[in-house]
């Protein structure tokens, strides 16, 4: 007999998908700016944060970047992406702003959660990222 499936939206918490559209080459004070976002999450304790690096893209300028074998240096798309509080957020996106720092985002409601363990568990479930 199959037991009824967990009730997911009790399982889970709202939160906030903020995602920072960067380019891979662009720096801030010496440090590459995803780096910087990561950095500035952790200090900011998120609670974790990833960086994709797109193979093609273009922005409001128009300018279509793509891979190409033989580059060394590309100016390709990077994603920064945090799934957090909206306070968290909030705190992420005053930083960029502190740091007086243009930079493109997209922040999303969104539910999130660790399947697999009991929500009051989800602390002891997965090492810490950082």
């Amino acid at each position: 007999m199959t037991q009824p499936g967990r009730d997911w939206k009790a399982h889970s918490i709202e939160g906030v998908f903020l995602r920072f559209i960067v380019h891979e080459n662009r720096c801030f004070k010496g440090q590459a700016i995803h780096d910087w976002l990561l950095a500035q999450a952790r200090r900011l304790e998120i609670p974790g944060g990833c960086a994709f690096r797109g193979i093609a893209g273009y922005g409001r300028h128009g300018v279509l970047l793509e891979e190409h074998f033989f580059e060394l240096a590309s100016d390709l798309p990077l994603e920064v992406r945090f799934v957090c509080s909206e306070e968290q957020a909030g705190r992420l996106l005053d930083a960029v702003e502190s740091a007086e720092l243009s930079l493109f985002y997209v922040i999303s409601p969104t539910r999130y959660g660790v399947a697999g363990v009991e929500r009051s568990e989800w602390s002891k479930a997965l090492p810490p990222i950082f």
